[in-house]
């Protein structure tokens, strides 16, 4: 499930077709002279809009919700000494294993994780351990949003926390447990491995079975991930924007100016209609799928995004989520997409899938050894 770069991939292709026709359709980007928005230090394509376009890595130390006990800002001294610890506690990880080393704890490493990659990282691979340092490719800084340091995306509660799921949510959460879920896992639901969740590829998780990245990277909310693939692609023209992220190769197309589909019609990432206001961005997405339920919504949810460029390199995104059958109130999120010069490589998940394959098989040989200890009973 690791990047290969190919000419050859038809992703890549389309999306340098995409590239070269907005640089050469009439009306699009300009950079230089009088028509880059001078007087605002912000690039504008011909029809007068910010321009955009670029690509964008999202990776971060601010996590999407508060840690217990942070505060809703970093001193820029406590900052960098946060972000030199871990810097630090990375490098610890590429030293070479000792020759000699002894062997590791039984049952894994079960000591109190200090930071917030320590966390992600335990969760993700339990006590014995997950990826190693060589495949994660981590963020290195807090955002900074107006002068602030973040401590959290979330901005609104002002806890920096999503709010508690309402009854309804839970409800449907207690019913997971008798059915398996294609979405298990996906959403932070306790219910993860429900009765017959191994039983068919259907049952596995998107993001295991190459559908959608995990934790919402694809959008919307268009999230970091927070362990490797986090640049996110922006090309531009006046009736389309496609937002294309790394992460599994998922490419969303914003229609500009446009009305919703119908309410029959479903998309995995939901239907994206754009507009501007002012200077800003505005894409409202509705009629998501029953398969994507991100943190355990429902097909009433409605992600309202805010594209700002605040300066030649950086975008301000700030995104509010809503859905009055999970939550009583919507919640709101915003941190800084950075520009960068890095290459997106190709995901190639499918290709080299062989974890979902590995699962199921692993399932139908516990079975087996189950049903042959039946029967010497």
């Amino acid at each position: 499930m690791w990047n290969r770069l190919t000419l050859k991939n038809p992703t890549v292709f389309a999306i340098a077709l995409m590239s070269v026709a907005a640089l050469s359709m009439p009306g699009q980007a300009v950079r230089t002279g009088a028509e880059t928005g001078a007087k605002s230090g912000v690039p504008r394509m011909r029809d007068g809009h910010p321009d955009l376009q670029g690509t964008y890595d999202l990776a971060t130390i601010t996590p999407l919700e508060r840690l217990p006990g942070d505060p809703p800002v970093l001193t820029k001294e406590k900052a960098e000494a946060l972000e030199k610890a871990e810097t630090a506690r990375r490098a610890k990880d590429y030293r070479p294993s000792r020759a000699d080393r002894p062997a590791p704890p039984v049952g894994g490493d079960t000591s109190t994780p200090q930071s917030f990659f320590e966390i992600l990282e335990r969760a993700g691979g339990g006590a014995v351990g997950g990826y190693d340092r060589f495949w994660l490719n981590q963020g290195t800084a807090y955002t900074v949003v107006d002068g602030q340091i973040r401590t959290s995306i979330v901005v609104d509660p002002a806890d920096g926390h999503v709010p508690p799921l309402n009854a309804a949510a839970r409800r449907r959460m207690l019913a997971a447990l008798a059915r398996p879920t294609s979405d298990a896992g996906e959403n932070n639901d306790p219910t993860a491995e429900p009765p017959g969740a191994f039983d068919n590829p259907e049952q596995r998780p998107l993001g295991e079975r190459c559908l959608l990245g995990f934790g919402s990277t694809s959008g919307p909310p268009a999230l970091p991930d927070y362990f490797y693939n986090d640049l996110h692609q922006i090309v531009q023209t006046p009736d389309s924007i496609m937002i294309l992220t790394e992460m599994v190769h998922d490419a969303r197309i914003v229609r500009m100016n446009a009305q919703h589909l119908p309410q029959n019609i479903r998309r995995w990432m939901g239907d994206s209609v754009g507009r501007w206001e002012a200077d800003t961005l505005v894409v409202d997405t509705t009629n998501f799928n029953d398969k994507t339920r991100y943190r355990n919504s429902t097909e009433k949810l409605h992600v309202t995004e805010r594209f700002t460029r605040i300066d030649a390199t950086t975008l301000l995104y700030r995104f509010t989520v809503e859905d009055p059958d999970t939550w009583d109130r919507p919640w709101t999120g915003e941190y800084t997409w950075p520009a960068t010069d890095k290459p997106i490589y190709e995901y190639a998940c499918h290709e080299g899938n062989y974890a979902l394959g590995d699962i199921l098989r692993g399932a139908r040989r516990e079975e087996a050894e189950a049903a042959a200890a039946k029967v010497k009973k």
